[in-house]
């Protein structure tokens, strides 16, 4: 049987995860087939196997959907990791910035962009939804769009200019899409 698991989210974050009237936590304990445990006042979640479960990674998906939601996503957007194609990844700001809460912010604001242009490019070019919350960059996403928009975030923090990170993303774009178009032939 699976083992328990225990996490931590914002405390502010709880009342996203538990919804109105509890409906967004019961939707992630149906889909996953899990049980929650939330302490509201300590941001705490223990996330256990219900009776029901079926899928081993049960536990394990409901886990990185709510540690999601605790970065910042809405919960529609947390529960594209029940899809196996999908997943998480958090970049962590003061490991590129440094601990000072100026730099971040103005990393924060180099990644969202003027009126959030920037993080709207990033997902539109790679259909990987971003989340800027806290002192991270948590992105969602299939494998391999996903490091597309990780570098393009990345590239921002070093500090490259938006113009060159949008050709960047622009190639990426175009390569994919010939990707695809290969593989429809070859399938045919």
């Amino acid at each position: 049987m699976p083992n328990t698991e225990y996490l931590k989210i914002p405390k502010e974050r709880i009342g996203v995860l538990i919804g109105k009237e509890g409906v967004t936590k019961e939707h992630v304990e149906n889909m996953t087939q899990t049980e929650l445990d939330i302490e509201s006042e300590t941001g705490s979640v223990t996330i256990s196997p219900s009776e029901s479960m079926e899928d081993p990674l049960s536990v394990w998906k409901a886990r990185y959907i709510i540690k999601a939601i605790g970065r910042g996503f809405s919960p529609e957007t947390a529960l594209k990791l029940l899809d196996d194609d999908y997943i998480l990844d958090i970049i962590n700001l003061p490991d590129f910035v440094g601990k000072s809460k100026k730099a971040i912010q103005r990393q924060k604001g180099r990644i969202i962009g003027r009126e959030g242009r920037t993080k709207e490019i990033i997902k539109e070019m790679t259909n990987v939804d971003l989340s800027v919350y806290g002192k991270t960059v948590a992105l969602i996403g299939d494998m391999e769009r996903l490091q597309i928009a990780k570098e393009a975030v990345k590239m921002i923090l070093e500090g490259v200019r938006h113009k060159t990170v949008y050709s960047f993303l622009e190639k990426k774009k175009q390569e994919l899409k010939r990707k695809e178009f290969e593989n429809i032939i070859i399938k045919d």
